[in-house]
């Protein structure tokens, strides 16, 4: 894995102009700049204009093309990965990582079909440190939308994040003509743990019943808490059995889990397909009718016990 190192500079997180100069480059010792001051500066700038990743990437790969031959770009750090947008597999594979002196940006991986020569070389290391600011700028700006988005206990998406993800959710099945399922969970009497072992409990009962939630779905399904003991999980891509299996897996799990038996969790939940005539009220307000009527069906059940 090839290293690139810069100096360290102060960064203000957020700030889509602070970033390396022409003038700085050279004060920092890349004097032997392999192209001109005018392209360095028509390049930054162009990095400058957006805080999305992925348009950051596109912007990088159209300059990078034109000095190595590559069908893949992957960047990854501790805080998210991306892929470049029509990315190939290739026959090799060369890993950088990028630095601003001890401090870690993450990995840029190229998928290469040729050597790249040495000269071509010595400009995609300038290519990279155009890119250090831009990109950990980008990265600060994503990690703030995220946290914006999440429930600060469990880490799963809060209520505004969810009405997005719905929405997109369903113009994607409609535009691809594919199922979208929506499951709903109420936990019950979940207020009594609260009352009888205090909020400390309460609260690791909730982020062991979320993690229980990411084992029973798919990586690519989208996990919600809306507050209290309310959650929804929005399932792209479905096919016919998919919400029955989850409910099942949420049913067994929290028979099986050592933490949520012990307390005697249970978990209401409604489930149901979006159809074509649904918009986002009406899909949610099915799942949440079918909710409430188990969740009735399970108080009447455990009063007659």
């Amino acid at each position: 894995m090839q290293t690139l190192n810069v100096l360290d500079n102060r960064f203000s997180a957020l700030n889509t102009y602070n970033t390396l100069s022409t003038d700085a480059l050279v004060a920092e010792g890349f004097t032997q700049l392999l192209f001109d001051k005018r392209q360095m500066v028509t390049f930054m700038s162009q990095l400058q204009t957006t805080l999305d990743l992925d348009k950051l990437l596109t912007i990088f790969s159209i300059e990078a093309a034109r000095y190595i031959d590559f069908s893949g770009l992957y960047f990854k750090s501790p805080q998210l990965n991306k892929t470049l947008r029509g990315s190939r597999k290739a026959k090799k594979e060369r890993c950088f990582e990028l630095k601003m002196g001890d401090d870690f940006v993450g990995t840029l991986t190229y998928g290469i079909n040729s050597p790249i020569s040495l000269t071509n070389f010595k400009v995609l290391e300038q290519l990279h440190n155009c890119l250090l600011y831009p990109i950990k700028n980008a990265i600060a700006y994503h990690s703030a939308i995220q946290l914006a988005m999440q429930d600060g206990l469990t880490g799963l998406g809060n209520r505004r994040y969810f009405d997005e993800q719905l929405k997109r959710a369903m113009h994607n099945a409609n535009r691809h003509h594919t199922l979208v399922g929506l499951v709903l969970g109420d936990l019950n009497k979940f207020k009594a743990i609260n009352d009888t072992f205090g909020h400390v409990t309460g609260d690791l009962v909730l982020k062991e019943f979320a993690s229980v939630l990411r084992q029973c779905t798919r990586d690519s399904d989208s996990l919600f808490r809306f507050g209290g003991d309310e959650f929804a999980i929005i399932v792209e891509n479905s096919i016919d059995s998919a919400l029955t299996i989850i409910e099942s897996r949420i049913v067994f799990a929290l028979e099986n889990n050592p933490l949520l038996s012990k307390y005697q969790l249970s978990c209401s939940v409604g489930s149901t397909f979006m159809s074509r005539a649904d918009n986002e009220e009406s899909f949610f307000e099915r799942a949440d009718q079918i909710l409430y009527r188990r969740k009735t069906q399970s108080a009447a059940h455990l009063s007659v016990v």
